[in-house]
């Protein structure tokens, strides 16, 4: 990651959470403790935090976005287990079509789907715009994207309206990453995302959940999707058997890849 993109995620999540810890801009933007001090050094220089032991603060006068997501940064997620998500993401890709409508959800793993589809000449709505923008200059297929508002850490648009470009669209699959899918279901991090993501739902016949082996078991407090909604995960050989007789039980169909990380 660029110092000038980390740098910005340091101000966006100082900006959800006033306060930082060294620790916590560690773990989230996968930094070591050193480039993270320099980074906050550089930006207490430039006045756009305050500087405090053991971490940052927000400034009072800098403006906040009313709209904030909860979730990690895209650029932080497009860093881990990439080799093995790169495997996944290419399984997915074989699995359509050229004239076929799709629908991929925003996402470090369905991002590099971009890589797999340039030959191909599909119908894709995507919310992603890292995506769109990748299969714009690199394909030719048709890309469709929705209306909304731009959300730069996790790079996706978003819109809780009912009524926008996504409502007249049909897609035959759907794809779509998760923090983490288990016995109770597809996990999101965002009651919008939640809202947005089960719109795009409406219009595919198929969900496909793109998931490496490290988000299988993974539970949390919101759910986008029962497992009854879904119809295929695809992760790596590294999966927990028991994680995946316990989705094949479900009627769940279970494509594994090898794991390469």
């Amino acid at each position: 990651m660029l110092e000038k993109q980390r740098q910005q995620l340091i101000l966006e999540i100082l900006d959800e959470t006033t306060f930082a810890s060294v620790h916590l801009l560690c773990e989230q933007l996968n930094a070591s403790e050193a480039t993270i001090r320099r980074d906050l050094n550089k930006l207490a220089e430039a006045a756009k935090i305050k500087k405090i032991r053991g971490g940052a603060e927000a400034l009072e006068s800098r403006t906040v976005s009313a709209f904030k997501l909860s979730g990690s940064a895209f650029l932080v997620d497009k860093e881990k287990n990439v080799n093995t998500k790169r495997m996944i993401a290419k399984k997915a890709a074989e699995l359509c079509d050229d004239g076929e409508s799709i629908i991929i959800n925003g996402g470090s793993s369905t991002f590099m789907m971009a890589e797999f589809l340039r030959e191909r000449r599909m119908n894709i709505l995507t919310n992603s715009f890292v995506l769109a923008q990748e299969l714009l200059e690199n394909s030719q297929n048709q890309v469709t994207l929705p209306g909304g508002e731009v959300y730069r850490k996790q790079s996706i648009i978003l819109s809780s309206f009912e009524n926008d470009t996504t409502q007249n669209y049909h897609g035959s699959k759907m794809f779509m990453g998760s923090p983490g899918i288990s016995e109770y279901g597809v996990m999101e991090t965002d009651p919008l995302l939640i809202l947005a993501e089960q719109k795009l739902r409406k219009r595919a016949e198929k969900l496909i959940v793109l998931a490496d082996s490290t988000k299988l078991g993974v539970k949390g407090n919101l759910i986008f999707s029962p497992l009854s909604g879904v119809d295929m995960v695809i992760t790596d050989t590294n999966a927990d058997p028991a994680m995946v007789k316990m989705f094949e039980d479900n009627n769940i169909e279970v494509v594994t890849v090898q794991a390469l990380d």
